[in-house]
């Protein structure tokens, strides 16, 4: 059984029309978003936000295991630091994940989602960690040796100075060479999100009438 939102959708925290000019997203779409984001919190929240633990459910289902990172992901889109993600930064964080967003801003994203102890260098040990986080979400088994092989390579590859740690001019040189590492930081359906969401349109034509 579905969500079902008991909350009106006004209160929205920031201007549709200023979303818009800010990001890569037209109005209708700030809309879209807006319908998106009130059926998100509603499964998890009673006061349209979206709090650490709603968020690894949003995007695990599961809240009993620690999910790295989703931790990491919630961190970046709480922009003010405040535990929970209102609807202004659900929209600027996910303008990231746009097509038309730059490679740097995906680079540079996809950079301190690594950096798990926020020290500005990513280093083995947290590749390592995002590496078997992810593989245990997929209910995937790589061997250790497998696994340290990988993070060797990359390393190999990515930090020029050689001294164990990667910085983000390393990064963003790595990723120009490997543009596949950044495939999961864009979503397509961004780019079109009124035939995306349909239904959405179909019930504002009806209200509107």
């Amino acid at each position: 059984m579905g969500c079902v939102c008991s909350k009106p959708l006004g209160g929205r925290l920031e201007n549709i029309s200023l979303l818009a000019s800010q990001t890569f997203f037209s109005e209708t779409e700030v809309e879209v978003l807006h319908e998106l984001f009130i059926k998100l919190t509603s499964c998890v929240s009673s006061y349209n936000l979206i709090t650490k633990e709603g968020f690894q459910f949003i995007l695990t289902k599961d809240t009993k295991r620690r999910s790295l990172s989703a931790e990491r992901m919630f961190g970046l889109f709480d922009m003010r630091n405040d535990g929970a993600i209102d609807f202004g930064e659900f929209v600027h964080s996910l303008n990231i994940f746009h097509p038309n967003s730059s490679q740097r801003d995906k680079a540079t994203l996809a950079f301190r989602l690594y950096d798990t102890r926020q020290t500005g260098f990513i280093e083995p040990e947290e590749v390592k960690e995002m590496i078997i986080d992810v593989l245990e979400e997929s209910e995937m088994m790589l061997t250790e040796s497998i696994i340290d092989s990988i993070v060797s390579k990359t390393f190999e590859e990515a930090d020029m100075m050689k001294d164990g740690k990667i910085d983000l001019e390393e990064w963003e040189n790595f990723v120009a060479m490997h543009p596949l590492t950044l495939k999961n930081m864009t979503i397509p359906f961004l780019k079109d999100l009124p035939r995306t969401f349909p239904s959405f349109l179909q019930y504002k034509s009806d209200i509107d009438r």
